[in-house]
């Protein structure tokens, strides 16, 4: 299934979210941008994001979520040590935006960004005894590395995104974050699974891939 599909679906995914639970702009950006997330972060073990014919738009619009998410980084990290401010929502908007970019950015070097910014995340985790967050670190550092759709294509990996999902709604109190997250989540696994390769859900306990049959 195509980045751009999944992309869609998580995106329906938050705005139906955002049109359900009661609205303000910030929730509304924050059902968005867990659900889109969540939808994509399961290629992360691959290249296979988005077809191999991208036309100059789709450049473009990755290129802008990768340099603007690094620069919204950088401005965050000096207002962090230089002012002591720090807001989460916008991080994770940060965070999110370079995450994004890197995801559909092929090869080792990929590879060890994604990996670098994930053992930050559960460097700093750890450092503010947020369990949740160091799930979400281990989990951005090791995908990369993985085969494509094998752990992180699983109910494994869907209950460890839960778990991060009631983390952040914990964190955040934001009601609605866990269900959108593990339902985004839960999306990218279904699409797959009407694709002719279908996905090992249970895998490695079994090795069988699930297909289900378009009516």
């Amino acid at each position: 299934m195509k980045g751009s599909t999944h992309l869609a679906i998580g995106v329906a995914i938050g705005a139906a979210a955002a049109a359900y639970y009661p609205f303000t702009l910030k929730h509304a950006a924050l059902y968005i941008a867990v659900s889109a997330m969540s939808a994509l972060s399961a290629d992360l073990d691959g290249p296979s994001i988005l077809s191999s014919k991208i036309g100059q738009v789709s450049k473009w619009l990755r290129e802008m979520l990768y340099w603007s998410g690094l620069l919204l980084i950088v401005i965050l990290a000096w207002l962090y040590f230089a002012k002591g401010f720090f807001v989460v929502e916008y991080s994770l908007t940060a965070l999110s935006l370079f995450l994004l970019g890197l995801i559909i950015k092929d090869g080792l070097i990929r590879n060890i960004l994604v990996s670098v910014i994930g053992c930050l995340t559960f460097y700093y985790g750890l450092s503010h005894q947020m369990t949740w967050l160091m799930g979400f670190g281990i989990f951005v550092a090791v995908a990369p590395w993985l085969k494509h759709r094998g752990l992180t294509h699983t109910v494994w990996a869907l209950i460890l995104w839960a778990y991060i999902g009631s983390g952040l709604e914990h964190q955040l109190q934001v009601e609605g974050i866990k269900l959108v997250a593990t339902a985004g989540y839960l999306s990218h696994l279904i699409a797959d699974s009407l694709t002719p390769k279908g996905v090992k859900w249970l895998y490695p306990v079994l090795k069988k891939s699930f297909k289900l049959p378009i009516v």
